[in-house]
């Protein structure tokens, strides 16, 4: 495995990366880049962890989850077409299935705005995540 691939188990490799200004600067320079399914996804467990709803563990796996998404050069490059924020997304995934149980119809409404605010009208279709 490599020291740049996340999993649960090694999160906290990545919490060092955080901070609320790289989070937002890296979602409004990227996001058109990145799609509606990632900023919607990261805006679910920003907004999850901002609520104070999750544990101290599940935050940190949420910073973690976070922290490799504002990595430029984590396993698949964030340059790279179409594939680029493939593995960022998946990180996000699993870090949303586990605290899924905190995320409520207050979460998922900010998530949605948001992703509209910065992005504009995307598919539906992407809510669903």
């Amino acid at each position: 495995m490599s020291d740049k691939e996340f999993t649960t188990s090694n999160a906290e490799k990545f919490q060092g990366e955080y901070s609320d200004e790289r989070f937002w600067d890296k979602l409004k320079r990227h996001a058109a880049k990145a799609g509606g399914a990632v900023v919607y996804v990261a805006l679910q467990l920003y907004y999850v962890m901002m609520s104070g709803k999750v544990s101290i563990k599940d935050k940190a796996l949420i910073v973690g989850a976070l922290g490799y998404l504002i990595l430029p050069a984590d396993l698949i490059p964030d340059f790279l077409p179409v594939l680029g924020y493939t593995d960022d997304l998946t990180a996000m995934r699993t870090v949303l299935n586990l605290v899924k149980n905190n995320i409520d119809d207050d979460i998922r409404n900010k998530a949605r705005g948001k992703t509209n605010e910065i992005l504009g009208h995307i598919n539906q279709d992407v809510f669903r995540s």
